[in-house]
């Protein structure tokens, strides 16, 4: 079931930066805090099928905390909308990965994705990874708050 309408999911975010904020509090560590704003998404956000994190090490992405079903473990830098999103350090949303050329197939009941990078200053330290089991689950709307939400995470951690 997607959104009622554009307010409710507008509002769902705003909570859930609320929520974010009060689970950050006090607590720095990155796996601790990956996993428990992985779980946050899961719960908030509609139709999700994995919500977590891939994190940068040797040079490719590593899975990291999450919910959803079992999913790849190594990605490498501009491989996958994942490995594309840390190259070119930007969010990138996808439609409908069956059509995405570069969308790598870790999960077949994932429709459509957003991928937003995390870096703490020059330092790329992963990126977060929404799946959907809806085509056209993500837009502009979700970019702006899961951008905000990764900004809070990457202030709380060392």
């Amino acid at each position: 079931m997607s959104w009622k309408n554009q307010e409710a999911k507008e509002e769902a975010y705003k909570l859930l930066l609320l929520q974010q904020k009060a689970l950050l509090e006090g607590e720095t560590d990155l796996i601790a805090n990956l996993a428990n704003s992985s779980a946050l998404l899961n719960q908030t956000l509609q139709e999700t099928v994995f919500a977590g994190y891939y994190l940068f090490k040797n040079d490719e992405l590593i899975l990291g905390p999450f919910q959803g079903n079992v999913s790849c473990v190594h990605i490498a830098m501009g491989k996958g909308v994942c490995g594309e999103s840390a190259e070119k350090n930007q969010t990138i949303i996808v439609e409908n990965v069956l059509e995405h050329k570069n969308y790598i197939a870790c999960d077949s009941a994932a429709r459509s994705e957003i991928v937003v990078p995390m870096k703490k200053g020059d330092q790329l330290v992963g990126v977060l990874d929404l799946d959907s089991s809806e085509i056209g689950m993500y837009d502009q709307m979700d970019q702006f708050y899961l951008e905000q939400y990764v900004a809070l995470l990457l202030e709380n951690i060392n």
